[in-house]
This record gives C-alpha cells, sequence and structure tokens, in this order.
C-alpha cells in the first residue's frame, strides 16, 4: 500500500529538504515511525517523550484531521495523502480595531495607528 506523506517547509529543514515521501505505514503510529527511521532529527518535532504526536501539530489524511478519523487507531487506505502541519506561533498582540497605536521605543506612534489615516 502507497500513501503521500506532505511535509511543510518549517520541517523540511529536518528532511533535508525532501517535500514528499512515500509511505507503506499501516497506522498513525507506524506512519510516524517510518518517517522518523528516514529523518531522524524530525523525531522531536514530530511526539514528545512519551511518544504521543505534539499537540501543536496537526494530521491531515485526504484534508480531513486524523483526529476525527480515529487517530491512531486510523486504518491508512491506498493513495492517501497525508500532511503534517506544525503549529506557527509568533507576532504582536492584536490591538482592537479604532484603538490606539502603541508608540514606538523612540516616544512617536506606530506606524498604521489612527494618527497615519489619510483622509
Amino acid at each position: 500500500m502507497k500513501i503521500t506523506v506532505e511535509i511543510p517547509s518549517a520541517l523540511r529543514r529536518f528532511t533535508d529538504g525532501v517535500q514528499t515521501i512515500e509511505c507503506s505505514s499501516e497506522t498513525l503510529p507506524d506512519l510516524l515511525g517510518e518517517i522518523e527511521q528516514r529523518f531522524p532529527a524530525i523525531s522531536k518535532h514530530l511526539r514528545d517523550d512519551s511518544g504521543q504526536v505534539r499537540r501543536f501539530v496537526n494530521i491531515y489524511v485526504n484534508e480531513e484531521d486524523i483526529r476525527f478519523l480515529g487517530g491512531n487507531n486510523y486504518k491508512f487506505h491506498e493513495g492517501d495523502r497525508v500532511l503534517v502541519v506544525p503549529s506557527i506561533a509568533g507576532g504582536a498582540p492584536a490591538r482592537p480595531a479604532g484603538g490606539p497605536a502603541r508608540p514606538s521605543p523612540s516616544g512617536r506612534r506606530a506606524a498604521g495607528g489612527p494618527a497615519d489615516a489619510c483622509g
């Protein structure tokens, strides 16, 4: 049985730039093991110390979240496409619409605040 695993750019540094992997695993734990065997550096980014998929990693099978398909018990089918998506965090907290802009380090209003509106 052949399934295709798509590796997003955020994880490709751990797969030597490989974008897709052909696998023949039956279940999610088997699949993760197969990926980790080929690319050991990716292991700590997919699973925690207890071997469970990390909270911030989402796995989709044919665009469906695997958690809603049975999670570790889901049996892959010939031709399944699997996408591994790590959550990416960062950025500044949003300010309320129309709220005051935060001052920049120089003491001036930050760009994009109400004072910059064109009239």
